[in-house]
């Protein structure tokens, strides 16, 4: 008897965690009523206006909240970083392209953690190139540099013949998408410090670190124009490049292909995945400080449209899927549309965008701040990368197409 009234017990305990789990909905009638943070005032309520109030008072505090609230610190401190050119065939591909591997091997408190870097970059453009960096948190096939392995993911052929140096690195490098094993690399070898921390380093953060070294290299290398750069990633990479464009401002474009919630979607639109659902599949990707928020979204006194928005001047591309609903499409372009009050009222540049949500396959076409939302599933396409390179082309002032 005893048995069964635990048995019951243990029962109603599990049904009771079930039911108080939030359920994701795809109904627009159950959005509530919510009200976006101004991303021009200040948390103490003063409005920003100026260039100087946005550059070094707002922006800065948009990203100290994000840091602490959200992602975790992006710590820079190291004391050596080498860059060490493992292969390089310039015949590569037929001869149309000069491909490298690259071992970039960042030092600190004498623990060494090395990141490899595939790089394509063709031969018969005129030097330096601009260059795409796509943030891989799939398997290697995805970024076979021979091209024995062709992959939609990582079309680097389509790249190279548009005249863009081709460029992936795996995240897992620098933290394993995995909650049992992401501090294994960077955080017990560099930043043993920050484990632990209800601000500290997390795994998106950690990938946005490895890009942002990446980005060191480009400095370096002469057949390249990190001035004209892309950084590209698919869902959780996509997360984790728009987080690392508000910290590195080397990055000309960032591109986030359907990230989703706390990507680009709207959080408080508590459509698709919500901060509790995401919060509770994958803890390591954020601070335990982001856990205030389960079921508690109206509270945050940020959103995704305040991420966005530090990226002006410079430009950002979001993107959709039609059957992806879980990543919330119309949230993802209501934050973008929000976010170009930035670049509108700071820094004079006019987004062309609708109030109403673009039509599927119907890219918008503007140089600064563009959307697409395609036909088909939770992807990145080769329809997604073509959309991506024309919008660097307007962006970066590039006349030659192929």
């Amino acid at each position: 008897m005893k048995i069964a009234v635990l048995s019951l017990f243990i029962l109603f305990l599990f049904s009771h965690q079930i039911n108080a789990q939030e359920e994701a909905h795809y109904d627009e009638s159950k959005v509530p009523d919510y009200e976006l943070p101004n991303i021009l005032e200040t948390s103490e309520g003063d409005p920003v206006s100026t260039f100087n109030e946005w550059r070094y008072e707002r922006r800065p505090e948009i990203v100290g909240i994000f840091a602490e609230q959200v992602y975790g610190q992006m710590p820079q401190h190291f004391d050596s970083i080498e860059f060490i050119v493992v292969s390089e065939n310039g015949s590569a591909l037929n001869g149309t392209a000069t491909a490298k591997e690259i071992d970039i091997t960042i030092t600190r408190n004498g623990n060494s953690l090395p990141i490899r870097l595939n790089l394509l970059i063709p031969n018969d453009a005129e030097k330096p190139v601009p260059v795409t960096l796509l943030m891989n948190h799939r398997g290697p096939e995805y970024m076979d540099i021979t091209l024995e392995s062709k992959e939609d993911f990582w079309p680097a052929e389509t790249i190279l013949q548009r005249g863009y140096a081709a460029a992936v690195y795996s995240v897992g490098d620098v933290a394993d998408d995995d909650p049992d094993t992401y501090t294994e690399d960077i955080l017990e070898t560099l930043y043993p410090e920050q484990i632990g921390q209800d601000d500290g380093m997390m795994a998106l953060s950690a990938w946005g670190w490895g890009a942002m070294r990446i980005m060191d290299y480009f400095e370096t290398d002469d057949d390249i124009d990190q001035q004209k750069s892309m950084l590209v990633g698919h869902s959780r990479g996509g997360k984790s490049a728009l987080w690392t464009g508000a910290n590195d401002e080397r990055w000309g474009i960032i591109v986030a292909n359907e990230s989703g919630a706390v990507g680009a979607a709207l959080s408080k639109r508590k459509f698709g995945e919500t901060v509790e659902i995401i919060n509770n599949g994958f803890p390591y990707w954020f601070t335990p400080n982001f856990e205030a928020f389960n079921q508690n979204e109206s509270e945050m006194p940020f959103d995704q449209h305040m991420l966005l928005a530090t990226i002006a001047p410079r430009g950002v591309y979001i993107t959709a899927a039609e059957d992806d609903e879980w990543a919330d499409p119309k949230g993802m372009y209501e934050s973008l549309l929000h976010a170009s009050e930035v670049y509108e009222s700071i820094y004079g540049i006019s987004i062309p965008l609708s109030v109403r949500m673009p039509a599927i396959n119907n890219p918008t076409d503007n140089s600064y701040a563009a959307y697409h939302i395609r036909d088909g599933e939770h992807d990145l396409k080769i329809y997604d990368w073509v959309q991506f390179l024309n919008f660097a082309d307007r962006h970066f002032h590039i006349n030659k197409t192929k």
